[in-house]
């Protein structure tokens, strides 16, 4: 699925609930090139996750596993799921060969997740670009992953606020969602949730004639608090 690096392990839809045609689309993405992604973790990730002390986190749509192995090298526990098999076969070797050895603290998981999900809770949730050509349920697996936030952990999302201006659109029936409405659609119970930060923000991603371009992208960031 998605969870690009610096362009977005995604495409800019929203996974099929066909999970074996999800499964082809995707491997044959990850199958064009040795790496489709820059290898490098999400600049909001590693922005709002610096200062957080480590413990168990889910990384959900793990791509090349870019994300994983940064979280994995800063002391985290990491779930990395994916629905593609030829991702995650990727993902374990990139971990392998990382500077940091951080292979052993990455469990990969193969899950389709409009059907499966990873189980345990979790001090951190990240689901970064989350988005995929069909009709994957993404509020639903959305509201899935904020209940696998343990009490005082964080849940992080981040996604395309449009696509990028040099591009037509593919699939103009897609609404890509505004933080407000992401956490909307979340359905959290009252009094449980603090929001650390909800906004739009541009960055540059390379174009496809290989200049810099402007794109703009949204985050939202949540904790659970605590039972009292």
């Amino acid at each position: 699925m998605t969870n690009g690096n610096n362009s977005a392990d995604s495409s800019d839809g929203t996974a099929s609930t066909d999970s074996g045609t999800n499964q082809e689309f995707w491997d044959s993405r990850y199958n064009e090139s040795d790496r489709i992604w820059s290898g490098n973790p999400n600049t909001v990730l590693v922005r709002e996750v610096t200062g957080l002390t480590p413990g168990r986190a889910l990384d959900l749509g793990c791509g090349e596993g870019a994300d994983a192995i940064w979280l994995a090298g800063q002391g985290w526990q990491v779930t990395a799921s994916d629905i593609s098999g030829v991702a995650l076969a990727k993902a374990e070797r990139h971990a392998a060969t990382a500077d940091a050895g951080v292979g052993d603290r990455i469990d990969w998981q193969r899950h389709d997740l409009a059907i499966s999900f990873p189980a345990g809770t979790f001090d951190l949730v990240s689901a970064q670009f989350l988005h995929s050509p069909g009709d994957m349920p993404r509020e639903r697996i959305l509201r899935t992953a904020a209940s696998a936030v343990a009490p005082g952990g964080v849940l992080l999302i981040g996604g395309h606020a449009g696509l990028p201006p040099w591009e037509p659109n593919p699939h103009p029936e897609v609404h890509l969602p505004t933080p407000a409405e992401v956490l909307e659609s979340l359905e959290l119970p009252e009094g449980e949730w603090e929001v650390l930060l909800s906004e739009e923000h541009e960055r540059i991603q390379t174009r496809p004639d290989g200049q810099p371009g402007t794109r703009t992208d949204n985050v939202l960031k949540l904790r659970r608090r605590r039972a009292m």
